[in-house]
């Protein structure tokens, strides 16, 4: 695995409103690129934690995964027709900044989330469990490689205080 936690930083996102598509079966990304679905969005005000990012995200329900793509918002931000929202309690994450080669699928591996909680256990955070993870797709960081091929992929991670 290529996969290098570069650092780990505490995020507390107040009670927001995530807006963006419900997947069952895992997010469909070609569908947003298609139906150019973010440039809805992002005429709206986003959560200052959403940063100039696009967000997967996952949580629980009944004892199985519930997908979303969107950004995060201001609890009460009116959703658009044709979006789906959750509205979210305030949650502080465990953000662990992952490097990678650009195009990795190393990124999205059961492998690289169980790196992820032991790096969180050696710095003394408890996961949150069956809450909130997300992928935060930064622009310029996962977008734009450096000189050595590299993105950063934020990886968020809902933890107990």
């Amino acid at each position: 695995m290529s996969v290098k936690i570069l650092e780990v930083k505490k995020e507390s996102f107040p009670a927001s409103r995530f807006i963006g598509k419900k997947y069952i079966q895992g997010p469909n990304w070609g569908e947003w690129w298609e139906n150019d679905w973010f440039s809805v969005l992002e005429k709206k005000e986003l959560l200052l934690n959403n940063g100039d990012a696009y967000i997967g995200a996952v949580h629980i329900v009944d004892g199985m995964p519930e997908y979303w793509i969107g950004m995060f918002f201001p609890i009460n931000t009116e959703v658009p027709e044709g979006f789906d929202f959750v509205d979210i309690d305030s949650l502080d994450y465990a953000v662990c900044y992952l490097q990678d080669k650009e195009g990795s699928g190393d990124f999205y591996t059961m492998e690289t989330h169980n790196l992820c909680l032991e790096k969180l256990k050696s710095l003394g955070f408890r996961r949150k469990e069956d809450d909130w993870c997300f992928e935060r797709y930064n622009c310029p960081r996962f977008t734009t490689p450096d000189e050595e091929g590299n993105v950063i992929l934020d990886y968020g991670i809902s933890i107990e205080e």
